[in-house]
Order: C-alpha cells, then sequence, then structure tokens
C-alpha cells in the first residue's frame, strides 16, 4: 500500500508511542518521482516527557558545500541539545546547519547528526522537512506498519547468502534499553545513539527478565529499525556451564556438569527464535560464549595462575562441548555470523599461551558437530581495557640495548596492543585450518584511555621501564586488571572495516553495564564476589599480585553503573564532542 509521505509519517508515530522502539521515516519508492532530498528521522528512544533522536540527511540534488535542513513540529517538541549540527528552534520551526567539518554534501551523500528534546501530550515525527529551502520527501513512501504493504520491513523475507563481512554497508541494532539508560546520564545523549551488544546471559533472558526486553523483542526492534537497508543486530551468547571458571564475578547460572540444560534450555530455543523466517533479513552476529577456551590454557594444570575450576571444565570437555554445539546449532540458520571470543593481547599474547589457544578453539570448532564453515570470525578485547594503538612505543623497540619485551609491563608479551595481536592472532588461526577469509571483530566500549592522563609522546629512554611506563596509553596498573578499571574511556566509535582483516570495531559490551561488585551482593544469577572488582584489592598471580584498580561501589556484572559510564565518557579518546 502507498501513502503519502504525511501519512506514512504519522502511522509510524502512532508505532513509536505504543513501542518505544526506534522508528524510521524511509526514502520513497524506487516507482516514485525522485525528491531533492530524503530524510531518515528516527526517534531512538521516548520516556513519556523527552526524547532522542538521529537524523540523516541524503542529498539527491546538485553538490553543496553547505546545508540547512529544517522541519515544523505539530506539537509542543522543544529540541534541548544536539550534536553533529548547530541547532535552533524558533517557536514549532527547527533549522538544522552543518558543523565546519559537515558541510560539503555530494550528489548521493548524506550527513548525520542527533538531539534530545521535550514534549508533553503527543510526539509526532514530522511532516515535511526542507533541504536548503526544498522539499524532501513529498514524493510518497511505503507503510511500514500495514501489513497489506510489499515492501513492509517487517515482512518475513527469504534469507540472503552469507557476506564476506556482515557490517559493511549496514547499520547495527541500537539496543533501545540501553539508549535509554545512556540518554538518562548527564552528557550520555552524545553516545546514546551508539550500537551495543545484547546480552543472553542466562536462560531468563530469552524471554526476557524483570519486564526487560526479549530476544523476539529486540529482532522485532531490528526490524523496525532497519528499514529498507542492511541491518546487523549483535548478540552474546554466553552462559556455558561452569561460567567463566577464572573470575567469580560472571559466573553463572549452569554447574559444570550442566551440558545438557545448555543444550536444550538454551542454545535450542535461541536458535528455534534465530530461524524465524520473520528474521531473515537480519544479519545476526553472535559473540560466542567470552571467557571461556583460552582459560583452558592459562589457568589449568601446574600453572601459577591455576585454578581448580578451570581444571574441573578442562577435564570435563564442557566448554569445549558447549562452544561446539553453540557453533553448529547456530550455524545452521543461514543469516547468523558466529564470531568466537579469543581474549586479548595481555591474556594469550605470549608465546606459550598463543598457539596452544588457537589449537583449543580449533577443537571447539570442529566439536559436537560443528566445522570451521560455522565460524565466520573472532571477537577480541570483549569486555577488556587494551588499549587499541599503543603509538608511542613498539615491540621491537629497546632502550640503552634492552627489548621493550623486558619491561614490567610488557613482562616478554608478544604484543603491546589489541590491533597488532588481533590481526597476528587471524593468522594464527587461519594457519590452523580456519577460512582465510575470517575477519576479526576488537571491542573497543572501554579501550580509549583518553582524558588528562594520556601521554602526548613517548616516554624518556633512561630506562626501558620509563620508557614504555611514560608513553603507554593503557594506564592500568597491570594488563591483567579487568574490572571496572579507574582512568578507563570509551575507545573507538563502532564502525566497520576499519583496518586489514578487521571486519568492525564494535561495542560489545555497553559501556555502563558493570564488570562486576566490588562487595558481595545476594543475587539470583550465579554471579560470586571476585576480589578483582575491590578497590582494595591487593591482586593475584594473575595481574603479577598487583592492586586491582576498580572503581569503589560497583554492582553486580550487568547492572548499570553511572560512575563507570561517567569515567568512560570523560576518558573518551577519540575524545566526545
Amino acid at each position: 500500500m502507498i501513502r503519502t509521505r504525511t501519512a506514512m509519517l504519522a502511522a509510524l508515530t502512532l508505532v513509536a508511542g505504543a513501542s518505544g522502539t526506534a522508528l524510521a521515516a524511509h526514502s520513497a519508492s524506487a516507482g516514485a518521482a525522485a525528491a531533492a532530498c530524503t530524510v531518515d528521522y528516527q526517534v531512538q528512544n521516548d520516556w513519556g516527557s523527552g526524547f532522542t533522536a538521529a537524523v540523516t540527511v541524503t542529498n539527491n540534488g546538485a553538490a553543496t558545500s553547505s546545508w540547512s535542513l529544517g522541519w515544523t513540529y505539530a506539537g509542543s517538541q522543544k529540541v534541548t541539545n544536539g550534536w553533529n549540527a548547530k541547532i535552533s528552534q524558533s517557536g514549532a520551526a527547527v533549522t538544522v546547519t552543518n558543523e565546519s567539518y559537515n558541510g560539503t554534501l555530494s550528489t548521493g551523500g548524506s550527513a548525520s547528526f542527533g538531539f534530545q528534546g521535550t514534549y508533553s501530550g503527543s510526539n509526532a515525527i514530522p511532516a515535511t522537512f526542507t533541504l536548503n529551502g526544498v522539499t524532501c520527501n513529498t514524493d510518497g513512501g511505503t507503510d511500514p506498519t500495514d501489513p497489506t504493504d510489499p515492501t513492509d520491513p517487517t515482512d518475513p523475507t527469504g534469507p540472503s547468502a552469507r557476506v564476506d563481512n556482515p557490517y559493511d554497508g549496514a547499520k547495527v541494532y541500537v539496543n533501545p534499553e540501553w539508549s535509554a539508560n545512556a540518554a538518562a546520564e548527564p552528557g550520555g545523549n552524545r553516545i546514546a545513539n551508539e550500537p551495543t551488544g545484547v546480552w543472553l546471559d542466562r536462560t531468563a533472558a530469552i524471554e526476557g527478565v524483570n519486564g526487560g526486553m526479549s530476544l523476539r523483542d529486540h529482532l522485532d526492534a531490528a526490524l523496525e529499525q532497519k528499514g529498507s537497508g542492511e541491518m546487523v543486530v549483535q548478540l552474546v551468547i554466553y552462559n556455558l556451564p561452569g561460567r567463566d571458571c577464572s573470575a567469580l564475578a560472571s559466573n553463572g547460572e549452569l554447574g559444570p556438569t550442566e551440558i545438557d540444560r545448555y543444550k536444550t534450555e538454551y542454545i535450542d530455543p535461541i536458535k528455534e527464535i534465530l530461524g524465524d523466517s520473520k528474521y531473515a533479513s537480519l544479519r545476526i552476529v553472535t559473540t560466542v560464549e567470552i571467557d571461556s577456551l583460552p582459560n583452558l590454557v592459562t589457568n589449568t594444570g601446574s600453572r601459577p595462575t591455576a585454578v581448580p575450576a578451570c581444571d574441573t571444565m578442562k577435564a570435563n570437555g564442557n566448554y569445549v562441548k558447549g562452544v561446539g554445539y553453540a557453533l553448529a546449532q547456530l550455524g545452521d540458520v543461514p543469516n547468523v555470523y558466529n564470531y568466537i571470543d579469543a581474549g586479548h593481547h595481555g591474556w594469550i599474547g605470549w608465546d606459550d599461551n598463543f598457539g596452544a589457544s588457537a589449537d583449543v578453539i580449533k577443537q571447539a570448532a570442529t566439536a559436537e558437530g560443528a566445522t570451521v564453515g560455522d565460524v565466520h570470525g573472532f571477537i577480541t578485547n570483549t569486555a577488556n581495557y587494551s588499549a587499541l594503538k599503543e603509538e608511542n612505543f613498539g615491540i621491537d623497540d629497546s632502550v640503552n640495548g634492552t627489548s621493550v619485551r623486558q619491561s614490567k609491563w610488557v613482562d616478554w608479551n608478544r604484543y603491546v596492543d589489541e590491533l597488532s595481536f588481533a590481526q597476528a592472532f587471524r593468522n594464527e588461526l587461519v594457519s590452523k585450518g580456519f577460512d582465510s577469509g575470517i575477519g576479526m571483530l576488537i571491542d573497543t566500549s572501554r579501550n580509549g584511555w583518553g582524558g588528562s592522563a594520556r601521554p602526548a609522546g613517548p616516554g624518556p629512554q633512561t630506562s626501558v621501564d620509563a620508557y614504555v611506563d611514560g608513553g603507554r596509553f593503557d594506564r592500568r596498573i597491570h594488563p591483567g586488571n579487568w574490572c571496572n578499571q579507574s582512568g578507563a574511556g570509551l575507545g573507538e566509535r563502532p564502525q566497520a572495516s576499519p583496518a586489514a582483516g578487521i571486519d568492525a570495531y564494535v561495542w560489545m559490551k555497553p559501556p555502563g553495564e558493570s564488570d562486576g561488585a566490588s562487595k558481595a551482593i545476594d543475587n539470583d544469577e550465579g554471579k560470586g564476589f571476585d576480589r578483582m572488582c575491590d578497590p582494595t584489592y591487593e591482586g593475584n598471580a594473575r595481574n603479577g599480585n598487583s592492586p586491582s584498580g576498580a572503581l569503589p561501589d560497583a554492582p553486580i556484572s550487568g547492572k548499570w553503573f553511572s560512575a563507570q559510564f561517567q569515567e568512560l565518557m570523560k576518558n573518551a579518546y577519540p575524545p566526545l564532542s
């Protein structure tokens, strides 16, 4: 069914008010006359008296070196602040002009900005827009709320073949629940429209916990955000038996031997939902079981870092079986892209961990009916703090004849940052038999290390330790520290194909969600108290017996931690504008 642009936008507004999920005004149908411009106006969050919105304007006319977008609200909406554009309002009329860095719009070029506003009554999407005085979107459009519309984005569509990089040319799902938490924080509107991972960290999360969104709710919201383009949805599969054997803060609901429950109560229901033809047009990226397989190498046996719980999981094989089963089952769904968690450079970058971790990953990828063909790639640094690039020193540097590898910080590691590690580990995995086209993801949600403590250049060459410590961006006390780190900042914003072999930088761990409680807190999620989250803790063998560096007063893992969110924004690099 074809409606006018005004009718289409009004229909979208009714849905937005009912669901609270992000909705877009999409460009006109191909059969209509070409408009001079198209506008994608998305209400990302709406809490009844205020909202955040993201807007993309595309120029279909002649190239221009500056632009001005205008619209008029039908209700009481007032813009309170914005980003990536200059926004003013007179009465109901809103005028948006470019910043100095995004004024050029070529033919077919786009510019995006966002803003926060208030309202009372209804929050109707504007009926018309103008770009440099020329009306946009007046040529009609399809109605995504009409079930008879053949281009309805929520209609079931057949699966397309997997692409090499699912992030290329695609939007990435913005989780409305996380976005609302971010927008409610002072200054949080600057990043509230960034995509983050949806964590399925217990069986109940599949149907939604305490009134929260279920897996189907998220997928339905992704279809609404998708429009006519491609959409990536990021899911974290995280519920192995005896989960995260070396860190009590992220223990889970399943005991070490409950592999059958993992299969039948957790993975099988997820597969059934993801396999629904309704969701076949989505590109579903799964991060498969973080903090699991490398533990079988680094924290077992006679090593000083060994933990009895990890010895148990190595002996019973349930990490390998669980990951293999998840890969095999989810890999059966044609539009699912499995990325196995591969630790980070501060965990498996040493010679005795590097190849052995690749071996155990290969073992899991060929267990329980899985094959290497079920693996699309790997993700590193999930929920961790390792700097993306250390620009002030390199692994081949030396000071007065002493190698950087001999510094206390590097401690004979082969890698000093996450990008070099991810690229090298990709090559190692290919050498073990994984496809040469595999891609890597790097979680940059908390590894920016900006702020006043960020070094402006290399450290002094008085000693190798002074050189490394004076120049390193990563300001942790020890690279083994992982919980709610003081001084950390948001890293690179999510982006596709940022470097060779890297499919995307992602925010898989949502900023502002705690890594673990700073003291024992009763809960029904099986999450224990790990002293690494206690700011008074003096450490263990896994962090060189160093202070934990954790922020105080943290809730259990996954719960909103305002102090951490503010810390990450304050120390973001690149800085937030």
